[in-house]
């Protein structure tokens, strides 16, 4: 049976690295995005062009009538066998002290209630062998002082749904990994207001460099695949070292 996988925010980025990985691997996906919706047209005619199905559909990860939606788009496909909940913001670095309640609700709601909110329907819907993966951050253990304490905090709630939901689902024949990047070039560190930061930080990088979404994404499509059949409940850090 072809596997089919919905990813959360799968136009850029993380995502869109794992949509296209997924795909060469042999995966039909579905992904849902908020507003590019060029980016995410190239990711489908990229897929499509390997031969795999792949459907994308703008939600808001917030929205559980929204997020019902994806999951009966998935359906399409002939159901979902997996799931990455990769979709997450942060917000303008800076001292913990300067942070908004606006702006500590939207890490909340998109990087702990969306992850909440698919995984439910997931957990509904998937047969025995499913897989969950989730997007953490190397924050989550390293706190992220000066920068976006709130963010890490709510990684760190990311870590404790991986471990709780491995061992609630485990029975039922579904795994529930995590994966926590480090330092990624992506346009998140532009949006929280510093694209330069992975080039500024490499230094304290032990590889000393940061990392790329496809060596994420790889992370990713091994722990979704048969060679993870045994692995759940576990934070696979690809951090640099770090």
């Amino acid at each position: 049976m072809t596997p089919v996988t919905v990813v959360t925010g799968g136009s850029r980025g993380i995502g869109a690295a794992t949509v296209r990985q997924l795909a060469a691997a042999g995966h039909d996906v579905l992904f849902c995005y908020r507003s590019d919706t060029a980016a995410a047209d190239t990711v489908v005619r990229d897929v499509t062009a390997t031969g795999r199905r792949c459907l994308a559909v703008r939600a808001d990860t917030t929205n559980p009538d929204q997020v019902e939606r994806l999951f009966d788009a998935a359906g399409e496909l002939g159901g979902p066998t997996g799931l990455v909940n990769n979709a997450g913001v942060t917000s303008p670095i800076g001292p913990f002290t300067d942070l908004t309640v606006a702006d500590l609700r939207h890490v909340v709601d998109v990087n702990l209630i969306g992850y909440v909110l698919c995984a439910q329907q997931a957990a509904r819907r998937m047969p025995p062998g499913g897989a969950i993966v989730n997007v953490s951050s190397g924050a989550a253990t390293l706190g992220s002082p000066g920068e976006y304490v709130h963010y890490a905090a709510v990684k760190a709630a990311t870590d404790t749904l991986t471990i709780g939901l491995a061992k609630e689902l485990g029975p039922r024949g579904i795994r529930v990994n995590a994966v926590a990047p480090g330092i990624i070039r992506t346009e998140i560190h532009a949006s929280a207001g510093q694209p330069d930061r992975p080039d500024r930080a490499a230094a304290a990088i032990p590889l000393g460099r940061p990392g790329e979404p496809d060596e994420v994404a790889a992370a990713i499509t091994w722990l979704l695949g048969p060679g993870a059949s045994y692995t759940t409940g576990t934070v696979l850090r690809v951090a640099g070292g770090r």
